[in-house]
């Protein structure tokens, strides 16, 4: 692919503070751009207010800029974006590709969190309700470039999902798919606890006639415990003032071995000697790797 074909980004959602897991993340995006000579563009996915942590969305600006992580273009943010998304939902809505839904989250307990349809034919009104996609009763399937080919049956395994929820804050799933083709993403480089998400940003890509872009999921960190890396299990936010180590740590997780004589070089130093070594392939096949591991 040409250099100036290449557009990727980094999304984080601030609704804490950037860890390690994010930072594996954020480190493959924005070198698997530079590889290439492409952009790499930066979307603050701020869709739920009520989960923003105050004070998150400067501090994740402030570490990308202290870890050398500059990105290109205008900072987007998704609050800013309701109006294209309530025009999608409505004209979904419209079309009959969507509908409303008034289950209650104890309706659905016993779902396995897969929706059985219950409102499918309803015809309930938009108000106070969460309106759902329609998803075939087919498989989607692709090949991502590190953990290779996955498929998953939207019907049987994901049901109707919902795309603006009850209390009127629009879901990740709408969102991600309109501002990547509305951004002219081309490459999604990204942990793989959204690997089982793809099937369905494809579904609304197809839908809507929207180019689909490469995808590369990287193994999340895991904590001992089995659980990921992550705002919700108190993960230590990055440091300032250890940006190379952790850097170098971070190139050791994706698999790009990094000369011992870059140990004391600047973040610019090291990310510009990583772009021009980078190699995908090097990335190990799986979707969790141990933090323990990489000390």
């Amino acid at each position: 692919m040409p250099s100036s074909d290449y557009i990727g980004r980094f999304a984080p959602t601030p609704s804490g503070y950037l860890h390690f897991g994010s930072l594996v993340a954020a480190l493959a995006s924005y070198l698997d751009a530079r590889a290439v000579g492409g952009r790499w563009l930066l979307r603050m996915e701020d869709l739920d207010p009520p989960r923003e942590a105050p004070g998150a969305q400067a501090a994740i600006l402030q570490t990308l800029e202290r870890y050398g992580l500059h990105w290109d273009g205008q900072l987007v943010r998704q609050s800013e974006r309701h109006d294209a998304y309530q025009a999608l939902v409505q004209r979904l809505f419209d079309q009959g590709l969507a509908y409303a839904c008034i289950c209650s989250r104890k309706q659905l307990e016993g779902c396995g969190g897969i929706y059985p349809g219950t409102c499918r034919n309803a015809g309930h009104g938009c108000d106070d309700a969460a309106i759902r996609l329609r998803v075939p009763q087919l498989t989607y399937r692709f090949n991502d470039r590190v953990q290779g080919e996955y498929q998953q049956h939207l019907g049987r395994d994901v049901g109707d999902f919902v795309i603006r929820r009850r209390d009127g804050l629009y879901a990740y799933q709408l969102a991600v798919v309109l501002d990547d083709a509305w951004q002219g993403v081309t490459d999604v480089v990204r942990g793989a606890d959204l690997l089982d998400s793809t099937p369905r940003q494809l579904y609304l890509q197809e839908l809507l006639g929207l180019a689909q872009p490469r995808y590369l999921h990287v193994p999340l960190i895991i904590q001992p415990d089995g659980h990921k890396l992550g705002k919700s299990y108190r993960s230590p936010p990055l440091p300032g003032d250890q940006a190379t180590p952790l850097l170098i740590r971070a190139l050791r997780a994706l698999g790009q071995p990094a000369p011992a004589e870059l140990d004391d070089a600047t973040p610019e130093a090291l990310l510009a000697w990583s772009a021009r070594h980078w190699d995908a392939t090097l990335i190990p096949r799986s979707r969790t790797l141990a933090e323990s591991q990489l000390r």
